[in-house]
Parts: C-alpha cells; structure tokens; sequence
C-alpha cells in the first residue's frame, strides 16, 4: 500500500530540517505543493529545500483554489469548503501518479496548518487507499524564542497560542502570555503597555527582529514587516505579548 507522509520541514533554514524529515523527504516518490500564484515564493522556497536535501526530487505543483480571505459569517464554512477543494485538487494528483507521496508543511504540522485535516479528507473520500504519518518540524514559536534567547512562559505559567483574528479574545479572557500567529497586520491598540519579542520569516535570510515595549516599539515592527514583504516577496511573522 502507498504512503502518504506529511513532513514538517521548519520555518525556513534548510539547516533547521531534522534528520528524520530528510530521510522521510528522501523515501517518497514525489511531493504535491501548493502553488498560490505563478511566481509563488514559499513554493521556490520548498523547491530550494529540496534541491539541497532531495536533489532531482519531482514535485506536482498543484494551484491552491481561491477561498475568500474576508471575514465571513460562517468562517468556519468558508475554510471547511476551501479544505474540501483542496483535497479534491490534491486527490487528483494522487490518483494520477503512483508512489508514495510527501507533503511538506512550513514550521510543524501542529501549528495552524490544514495539511493534517486536508490528508484525512482524502482518505474520507475513499478513493486514495493509503497509509499515513506524521514527521514534526521545527515551529516558527521555538525559533522566536531562540532568536531572542527568551523561555516562552514564567515559571510554571501556561501559554495561550493564539491567531492575531484572535488576540482580542485571549486579552479579554484574561490570558497575559499570548503568542500570535498568522498576521495579516498588527493591531495592538490597547496593549501599549505589553511587551513583544516579534520575528518575521524566521530562518529564512530576510529574518527580522523587533522586541520591547509594544509602545515604544510599534512603529519599528510595522516598518520591518513592509520591508520583509518587499524583500521575500511575502511577509509570515510570529509573537510573544506579555503584560
């Protein structure tokens, strides 16, 4: 029976794949990859990756369906139908091609990312029989701590990770270890007062850092995230706030 294996490849620094993800990148036949647009950089990004771990690999490039990036009512529905064209598009790759196939997923599969539950709608769909595993990556959330030599939470404190759609939510439950993802911009109105350790593209060459009093340092990481969009091509950041 074929496999199917997801494989966290870390947020970017081709050294940062663990040992275990190459040899799993190494045992399948092909990848399929999203492709968000002709000159898709997080796609020649995976394409990099492999060129140094799995030289010749052969990767199905397959156009990520549009889904809408507002705010619906039924954000959960608009995200389920995106899901569900997803892995039709992904099915039909599969079915044409024999072999075990990988997937690579940026950071950790953990992390606020489909690949799991996208992999399951294809085998619910009963026309792909296959087995499956995970490998883990390294998150973005381990490098950001790295890079500014921080330990995510005080002694024996928990940690809400969270989405910045979200962020408001967590404040107002009371949570005051907050780590944010998937930014589409920073809204910090109110947290002035909070400290931020922020990083953008970790592990990637236009990494940038910001940390300090969100007040004093606001400005600074708006600015750095406009100059990593017009550097990469695309701009995927991740933060600490702590009041």
């Amino acid at each position: 029976m074929r496999r199917i294996r997801v494989i966290g490849i870390g947020p970017g620094d081709p050294d940062q794949v663990t040992l275990e993800a190459v040899a799993a990148m190494r045992s399948v036949a092909y990848f399929v990859v999203a492709e968000k647009a002709d000159d898709d950089p997080l796609l020649a990004a995976r394409q990099a990756l492999l060129a140094r771990h799995v030289p010749g690999a052969k990767v199905a490039a397959v156009r990520d369906p549009e889904r809408d990036r507002a705010d619906p009512a039924d954000y959960q529905g608009a995200v389920s139908n995106w899901h569900e064209s997803r892995a039709e598009a992904y099915e039909r790759v599969i079915l044409d091609q024999p072999g075990d196939v990988g997937f690579l997923v940026w950071g950790d599969p953990a992390f606020y990312d489909s690949t799991i539950r996208i992999v399951e709608r294809i085998l619910a769909r009963g026309n792909v029989e296959a087995e499956w595993d995970v490998i883990p990556g390294i998150s973005s959330l381990q490098l950001l701590a790295a890079r500014h030599r921080i330990v995510l939470h005080e002694i024996g404190q928990p940690i809400t990770v969270t989405t910045a759609r979200k962020l408001g939510e967590a404040v107002d439950a009371g949570a005051d270890n907050i780590l944010v993802m998937l930014s589409a911009r920073l809204e910090l109105a109110g947290l002035e007062d909070w400290h931020i350790w922020w990083g953008a593209n970790l592990g990637t060459q236009h990494e940038r850092l910001v940390a300090g009093r969100v007040g004093e340092v606001a400005a600074e990481i708006d600015a750095a995230r406009a100059a990593t969009k017009a550097d990469a091509g695309w701009v995927m950041d991740a933060y600490l706030l702590r009041s």
